[in-house]
């Protein structure tokens, strides 16, 4: 039975996400956008552009958006609440400017922010509220207010959802194997001012907990930072190297720190950890990110009601989190 929810003011819901290149030509103005104001070499960007080529310069990042978007209404269409949902990228169009200045001519005032990120980071949290703050100051003085929802690394839609991504592919590979979860990796430094690491071993734990396993593994994938810059590890391609020494024959890598398939996904675990695992003999699976599973497409609507109904206070940073 559908339920009339008050509104509370909030007119829209806004999706903001990292975006991605949808052809060739996209692909060195969309890094040129991802690198800018960091000490990257040009050879780097070039060796990433690459990757991209092998999927036709293709990120799968917005057609999976997309998705979810088409997901989400209908969830909101069924249940409530009946928003519009506009959606912005930090990196590739649709840009978050453009979406904020479409919002604005559609007469939205006040909006939820959903943000494809799980986990508190500078660059998976603090760095996308100041975009949505430079595109509102871009914008200008009719840009609409725009609420980010809350980090959701341990609600329990999420873990659901991963629980039963991990649960499709274990008939997969042998029984016992081993339990491999994946993140992206950033910069020791950053993570001493954030929950990030802490955040990610809860919600592995929790997943871990509800399939019965006791023996798993939180590993980090992606790392893009100069060789002398200390980065979270280990590393998951040592790690998997290691459990073949050990006398492993087969592994499951759940990548829980991505909510999508994207690129760094299909390439760093699809590509180069299965070319790894076939050099070294071990069977690798690996489980889907959360995407459009039913249970992540309703946490997201339980996300809104929270707020809606204040069952929980703005998500506001400490001045100093996340830095």
């Amino acid at each position: 039975m559908k339920t009339d929810y008050k509104r509370d003011n909030y007119d829209a819901l806004l999706v903001v996400s990292f975006g991605g290149p949808e052809g060739m030509d996209d692909v060195i103005p969309f890094l040129e956008n991802v690198l800018r104001g960091r000490n990257v070499p040009r050879e780097r960007m070039l060796q990433v552009a690459r990757h991209y080529e092998l999927f036709g310069g293709v990120s799968p990042i917005n057609q999976q958006n997309r998705e979810l978007i088409a997901a989400v209404g209908r969830e909101l269409e069924i249940n409530g609440p009946r928003l519009p949902i506009y959606w912005g990228n930090r990196n590739w169009r649709p840009l978050l400017p453009d979406t904020l200045r479409q919002m604005a001519a559609d007469g939205i005032q006040n909006a939820l922010a959903f943000v494809t990120s799980a986990y508190s980071s500078y660059s998976s949290c603090r760095q996308y509220r100041q975009n949505i703050a430079d595109a509102q100051a871009e914008v200008g003085p009719g840009a609409p207010r725009v609420e980010k929802l809350r980090a959701f690394y341990n609600h329990p839609l999420f873990i659901e959802a991963n629980v039963a991504r991990i649960r499709e592919v274990t008939e997969e590979v042998d029984s016992p194997a081993s339990l491999v979860f994946t993140a992206h990796s950033i910069p020791e430094s950053m993570a001493a001012s954030c929950d990030y690491a802490a955040q990610l071993m809860e919600t592995g734990g929790v997943i871990a907990r509800a399939l019965g396993v006791d023996h798993w593994q939180l590993v980090y994938q992606s790392r893009s930072g100069s060789p002398s810059q200390p980065w979270l590890g280990p590393d998951v391609f040592d790690h998997l190297r290691a459990l073949r020494l050990e006398g492993e024959t087969s592994v499951v890598v759940a990548p829980i720190g991505f909510v999508s398939d994207h690129m760094e996904v299909v390439y760093d675990l699809d590509v180069e950890a299965r070319r790894v695992c076939e050099e070294i003999g071990l069977r690798m699976v690996r489980a889907r990110t959360a995407g459009t599973h039913p249970a992540f497409v309703r946490m997201i609507r339980e996300l809104m009601l929270e707020r809606i109904d204040n069952r929980v206070p703005p998500s506001i940073c400490a001045p100093n989190c996340c830095t």
